[in-house]
């Protein structure tokens, strides 16, 4: 069958040229109070030349599966910031945000009293599936993911990003998850770069389990700077009322000596015997603060959990203080931030990957490439999130990753020279391909 040559260009043309999201414009919010940014240098917190430590709170009213946002309702926002205020915390972690609506109101009022915003980038329905995490690392999540991370980006009180929480855990075979976590974080990492943003730190929130915790630890810390977290952080309740030594976190001080990479509590707080919160005494003091940069207390409103120090009357919106106001109130005040440098490291650096065996079920060399049709959004920006409509986790026809892992590809990248990201480089490699098929069908058309 001959072609002419008008339509082989067509033909030649629908290989090489995709379909691409409107640009992202990078505007900065038109109503905020501007913080010092916060950066990572060493294995530590910084504003300036001032250490910073996390004395921050968990809020997500309505329990982790409200799919509310707190960030966009002002009179929400504005009632618990005032209580944030009043507790004397500076900084409060946000477990889901819509990343379709504005924030500007919210985040302007926490800046003006001086609190940070550490932000998880997914919700419940665009999220990795620890069960299946292959499938639901796909383009339409990474899409959320990006246009989380363009909401955000623009304010200088966004401290960080959380890749992931507690996605591996205490269950069968979870760690599987951990390359696509892994994957995630160096996406993130590569569309901050690529779209120009302010380096905002991303890193994972890791549940406490004695038999992963440190795998997962050196793992998310191990390989090329663009696969490398941040940051580590995990979530640790087992300070009940005792002291450093009882609690064990002597002994994680010691595990994550020489770690390279700044660590927090993105939760504590045990139910077990009352709450007094002194481990905030033991996070401020020498000896913790050469490798802890503080922690989140979970959390601010009263769920079925009971963990919550307010209870929050739906009708009126009105604020009742339970007993633990008070006493992390006091705790905060007692034990004020720790001075000077507190013992940082003053150099940054990866570990050794954790090897593979009966509970670790992770191959250290692989790395899930990013979904070639993720490429656009990484090129021209994620365009309008989706908010809490629809879902991505089990939306492959959007595109998942070609391959399972693949060292050479996925692990090499910025390493702080500029250099375009790895899902850069796949791009271009497909418009490599996409030229060479012009240039192979405009060949073949003058040859007829």
């Amino acid at each position: 069958m001959k072609f002419s040559t008008s339509a082989a260009l067509a033909s030649a043309l629908a290989v090489a040229v995709t379909a691409k999201p409107t640009p992202t414009e990078h505007e900065p919010p038109s109503k905020r109070a501007d913080l010092p940014t916060v950066t990572v240098s060493g294995n530590a917190f910084w504003t300036g030349s001032d250490r910073f430590y996390i004395r921050g709170i968990d809020y997500q009213p309505g329990g982790a599966s409200a799919e509310t946002d707190p960030l966009a309702d002002t009179e929400v926002c504005k009632r618990d910031i005032a209580e944030f205020a009043k507790l004397g915390v500076n900084s409060v972690r946000v477990y889901m945000v819509d990343n379709s609506l504005n924030h500007d109101e919210c985040m302007d009022a926490l800046a003006a009293e001086g609190i940070y915003l550490l932000l998880d980038v997914n919700n419940p329905k665009y999220s990795i599936n620890r069960a299946d995490p292959f499938s639901s690392y796909n383009a339409a999540y990474l899409q959320s993911v990006f246009a989380t991370i363009d909401a955000f980006a623009g304010y200088s009180n966004t401290l960080v990003f959380f890749s992931g929480n507690e996605v591996i855990n205490d269950e069968a075979n979870t760690t599987q998850a951990a390359p696509y976590v892994k994957a995630v974080t160096r996406d993130m990492k590569n569309y901050i770069n690529k779209q120009k943003l302010r380096k905002i730190p991303v890193g994972y929130s890791a549940a406490d389990v004695a038999e992963n915790r440190m795998q997962t630890a050196e793992y998310m810390n191990c390989g090329a700077d663009d696969v490398r977290s941040d940051f580590f952080a995990f979530n640790d309740y087992s300070w009940c009322n005792t002291d450093i030594q009882i609690s064990d976190w002597d002994q994680k001080v010691k595990n994550f000596t020489d770690y390279g990479l700044p660590i927090f509590l993105s939760e504590y707080g045990c139910l077990k015997n009352g709450r007094d919160f002194n481990e905030i005494e033991a996070l401020m003091s020498d000896e913790m603060t050469s490798v802890y940069s503080g922690g989140l207390m979970y959390e601010y409103t009263y769920e079925e959990n009971k963990f919550g120090i307010v209870k929050v009357d739906g009708s009126d919106s009105k604020v009742e203080k339970l007993d633990g106001f008070a006493k992390f109130s006091s705790a905060l005040s007692k034990y004020p931030m720790a001075t000077g440098s507190g013992g940082a490291a003053s150099s940054t650096h990866s570990v050794a990957c954790p090897t593979k065996d009966s509970i670790w079920e992770v191959d250290p060399s692989e790395v899930p490439l990013m979904p070639t049709q993720a490429q656009k959004y990484m090129d021209d920006g994620a365009g309008d999130g989706p908010g809490f409509v629809g879902g991505s986790q089990a939306d492959t026809d959007s595109g998942t990753s070609p391959s399972n892992g693949d060292s050479n590809e996925s692990t090499s990248g910025d390493n702080g020279s500029g250099d375009d990201s790895a899902g850069v480089r796949l791009g271009e490699s497909l418009w490599v391909v996409s030229a060479a098929v012009l240039a192979s069908v405009l060949a073949g058309t003058l040859a007829l």
